[in-house]
């Protein structure tokens, strides 16, 4: 069978199996099964793929139809114009959490600070805090994350990234033990609700780790934890940037405001959903800054 009649028969399968775009994933597949750009493979469709090429397309092709996650079937995936390592301990660094990093840069912006202090609760892959010390050359950050297997893949994905050096990657549970001050605070919680996991896609409810996906009855359990402490390792002046549900913004407005923050901005996502808030110590009950925390 040539390349085309394998794309024919593949996409009739990933369409079969609920895939949205399958000839597009089906290409996608194949080009990686047999080391070949998109634009090379269209003019190789009409040639027999080699006995290794379409061995490996048949494997990946058949975990997609069972809904296995493209960038895990892949082992990566871009964001924000890098490239990060993916496995099944980390969720897929998603084009929503983009609008995380373009709040955040703009608010430390806002401070013009030479060389500011980040802190990431919650790695995953690391693709928040390591995509905002490439950014910002002066930075420093310290990133934390309670899945061993997860701080793993973003260890791995700061020394692809030559970034070992200013970001000190730990295993830990939110704030517990963490000493600031910090200029930035950004985390992508779990903050999916209990009730919502039989509507989840496939892709996430069987193939992503539960542990950074549900957020309590509420979905907000994970941000209850973090604002409890954050006051006392923000520093003045400083900001915290959360990823948040499209339908959670009034309730982390509230509580974030019950802990003495205040909402500087509100932010959709690329599709036009409400995904990400970023709250200011209210400068009345901001404390003394502290010592220069030691990363």
């Amino acid at each position: 069978m040539t390349r085309a009649g394998m794309l024919r028969a593949a996409a009739a399968r990933l369409k079969a199996a609920g895939i949205e775009e399958p000839m597009r994933e089906a290409r996608m597949l194949l080009a990686e099964a047999g080391g070949l750009d998109r634009a090379t493979l269209t003019l190789r469709l009409e040639e027999p793929p080699a006995p290794a090429e379409a061995a490996r397309f048949e494997v990946w092709l058949s975990a997609r139809e069972a809904r296995k996650p493209m960038a895990q079937i892949l082992g990566r995936r871009e964001f924000y114009g890098r490239v990060f390592r993916v496995t099944p301990d980390t969720l897929d660094p998603r084009p929503d959490s983009e609008a995380l990093i373009e709040a955040a840069l703009d608010a430390l912006r806002r401070r013009s600070l030479s060389s500011p202090r980040i802190l990431d609760l919650g790695l995953g892959t690391g693709c928040l805090i390591l995509t905002l010390l490439a950014e910002l050359p002066e930075a420093r950050g310290l990133g934390v994350e309670a899945s061993p297997a997860a701080l793993a893949v973003a260890r791995s994905n700061a020394a692809a990234l030559g970034l070992e050096g200013r970001a000190d990657l730990r295993s830990g549970d939110w704030l517990a033990g963490i000493e600031g001050p910090f200029d930035l605070v950004v985390s992508n919680p779990p903050y999916i609700r209990e009730e919502e996991r039989p509507d989840l896609a496939p892709e996430v409810a069987d193939h992503e780790p539960a542990l950074a996906l549900f957020g309590g009855a509420d979905g907000l359990e994970a941000y209850r934890r973090i604002l409890a402490d954050l006051a006392q390792i923000l520093a003045p002046g400083g900001v915290a940037a959360f990823e948040h549900g499209h339908e959670q913004r009034a309730a982390l407005t509230a509580l974030a405001g019950a802990h003495g923050f205040a909402l500087e901005e509100a932010r959709d996502d690329a599709a036009g959903r409400p995904r990400v808030l970023v709250f200011r110590r209210r400068a009345e009950e901001s404390p003394e800054r502290t010592e220069k925390a030691s990363f």
